[in-house]
């Protein structure tokens, strides 16, 4: 237990650890229901074409190891993963029985949706049963650190075109149900707003907002769709650089949807794409977490 009454939580999606994994994520991601055969053979060949897996959890426990570098010993630092394994209830079994009573707990998507954000809760809250005393990090995205850390990224980027002020620049995000504006769900200001920030930083004038990697379901989802701005732009721009700024590492929604896909539709429009590199562990990262971490804990008087 940390010296302090302190631990650290920090929750992803997860991902199939193999090819033989796809079909029970998918059934965990689908709250149980079946998987049409011909959709699980379609994400089994593109975690094929990534790799055969995911690198979500890895990237998650380097970032994990990272913060906890920085925190100290004083604050020990647990992983849940939403939809495989360690499940968030796996490691909140785990905390207990290190004998955890505070924690700050962060998922690493930095924009509030209750689709997203507010499904970890629940699941936290669910496998906690008032056993942990927690304090949710709901949303982080204009926080100074994160920010600088995309815009740094997108600086770099540009520098690999001849031009770079020559360059569209796109920012992405994972595309949600049309629903959750009705709800008055923050989502998609608060991308809109990180973007606006990152562009200002990175000294971007002109840029795009688009939604990648909608769910396959007949609703509405939130648009303009990444590869459709595109086909519109190339007409007129040769040049188009992805900033997937509401992904925090490397993951299937970027190894392929962006690195495949979308690579594979601007080679067919006869474009040029590049995208900037995920933060993964990059020190701002670790370090807006670390900030995260000791302000949330300060805010409810546990240091």
């Amino acid at each position: 237990m940390a010296a302090d009454g302190v631990a650290v939580l920090v929750m992803a999606y997860g991902g199939p650890g193999s090819l033989d994994d796809v079909e029970p994520y998918l059934l965990d991601v689908r709250g149980g229901r079946p998987t049409a055969a011909e959709l699980v053979e379609e994400i089994t060949r593109r975690y094929a074409r990534i790799g055969g897996r995911s690198p979500i959890l890895e990237r998650t426990e380097a970032q994990a190891l990272a913060l906890g570098r920085v925190l100290g010993p004083a604050w020990p630092v647990y992983v849940g993963m939403r939809h495989w394994h360690p499940f968030i209830g796996e490691t909140v079994e785990r905390m207990v029985a290190c004998g955890e009573r505070r924690v700050v707990a962060i998922v690493l998507a930095p924009h509030y949706s209750a689709l997203s954000v507010g499904a970890y809760e629940k699941r936290l809250l669910d496998a906690a049963r008032g056993r942990l005393d927690l304090a949710l990090v709901r949303s982080w995205g204009d926080h100074p650190k994160f920010l600088e850390a995309v815009a740094e990224r997108v600086r770099r980027a540009l520098q690999r075109f001849p031009v770079p002020g020559a360059v569209q620049v796109l920012f992405t995000a994972h595309s949600l149900p049309e629903r959750i504006l009705a709800a008055g769900d923050p989502y998609a200001d608060e991308l809109q707003a990180s973007a606006a920030a990152v562009a200002r930083l990175a000294g971007v004038g002109e840029w795009r907002f688009a939604y990648q990697s909608a769910g396959a379901t007949p609703e509405p989802w939130l648009g303009p769709e990444a590869g459709a701005v595109m086909t519109e732009l190339a007409a007129t721009r040769k040049n188009f650089l992805i900033v997937p700024i509401g992904f925090v590492s490397d993951h299937v929604e970027v190894l392929y949807d962006v690195d495949v896909a979308y690579r594979g539709l601007a080679e067919r429009l006869g474009v040029r794409l590049e995208r900037t590199d995920s933060l993964n562990d990059d020190p701002l990262l670790v370090a807006a977490l670390a900030d995260l971490a000791r302000s949330t804990a300060t805010e409810r008087g546990w240091v």
